[in-house]
């Protein structure tokens, strides 16, 4: 295989039958945790964090040593560039020390100038516009649920409450590369982009899905295989919680609207949850939920994901199979 740099930095950087085969390499990681080591020596991984993580942290630190590797966590208040250093120069350094870097920052244009500049794999571990690894592994767990990768395809999926947030975008793009029937629905003022829809119909239309936006939670998730929901404040804007939370109230998910979905729907939440604000105690801790596996296969997501991008860089088949 020749080699080809390759970078995850929204969900439709992977073609359907990409994501089929990173999200059935997790399933084997779940299996088998030290299955694959691309790192050994180690090999150093740059971990980057301009926002707070418990998951994304956790996951990526431990992840990078189960494959062989040593995960370099850099907070932003200890690198330069929180003292304004230009990704480019950052990403320079980094590219001669380094064999991967892994970010989570604020906008989608850090982590793309991060690939521009760099001759390893860049992963977005979330921005906000877009959180694919977060997708990885909620599609993940649906297919440990469902009866593997293939099913994917066959699964209706509901996402509701702020629908312009990055979850929602990456739900749009990683679920129309799956192939799946993808909804979202938020209220007015809380839609996703035209141009994010646009590029998830396109895809849908190639992979057999079909993407939905509605302003109608009921409708979103009648029928529906698993429902999805994410907090209604995102990370700094916490004291307009009274405020922001208005418009989101017929949105919780609860009893009454789980029972709309299929009965045998899922339930996931990429965390942290405000129990009584967009999701109620009894569906996020009753048996329908499978968010702790869900947070669990950020892990086993995440290292498929490294694995099969350095995989590419390095032409070396036996890290996709």
């Amino acid at each position: 295989m020749t080699p080809q740099l390759r970078h995850m930095l929204r969900d439709d950087d992977l073609n359907h039958e990409e994501q089929k085969q990173v999200l059935e390499l997790a399933i084997k990681f779940h299996q088998d945790r030290f299955y694959r080591r691309p790192f050994d020596g180690p090999q150093a991984v740059a971990v980057l964090f301009d926002k707070p993580s418990t998951r994304t942290r956790s996951s990526f630190s431990i992840g990078v040593a189960e494959l062989g590797g040593y995960p370099l966590v850099i907070d932003k208040s200890g690198s330069q560039l929180g003292r304004g250093e230009p990704v480019a120069d950052t990403a320079r350094v980094l590219d001669r020390m380094a064999y991967g870097v892994v970010w989570r920052t604020f906008g989608q244009a850090n982590v793309e100038e991060m690939a521009r500049y760099s001759t390893h794999p860049v992963v977005n571990a979330l921005t906000d516009d877009f959180h694919p690894c977060q997708i990885l592994a909620d599609f993940q767990t649906i297919a440990e649920h469902r009866g593997g990768v293939d099913n994917l395809s066959n699964q209706t999926i509901a996402y509701l409450g702020d629908a312009a947030n990055n979850m929602s975008n990456s739900y749009l793009l990683g679920g129309a590369v799956a192939g799946m029937d993808v909804r979202v629905a938020g209220p007015q003022g809380f839609l996703p982009r035209p141009d994010i829809v646009e590029d998830a119909k396109r895809i849908a239309a190639e992979t057999g899905g079909s993407i939905t936006v509605t302003t109608d939670p009921r409708a979103a998730v009648d029928g529906a295989d698993c429902v999805f929901t994410d907090t209604w404040v995102s990370m700094g804007e916490e004291a307009e919680y009274a405020i922001r939370s208005k418009p989101f109230w017929d949105y919780q998910v609860n009893d009454e609207l789980m029972a709309l979905a299929k009965p045998d729907a899922l339930f996931q939440h990429c965390l942290p949850a405000y129990r009584g604000k967009e999701v109620t105690s009894s569906v996020i801790d009753g048996p329908q939920s499978v968010v702790w596996d869900e947070a669990g296969n950020r892990l086993h997501a995440q290292k498929a994901l490294l694995t099969w991008l350095t995989g590419m860089a390095r032409g070396d088949e036996s890290l996709l199979a």
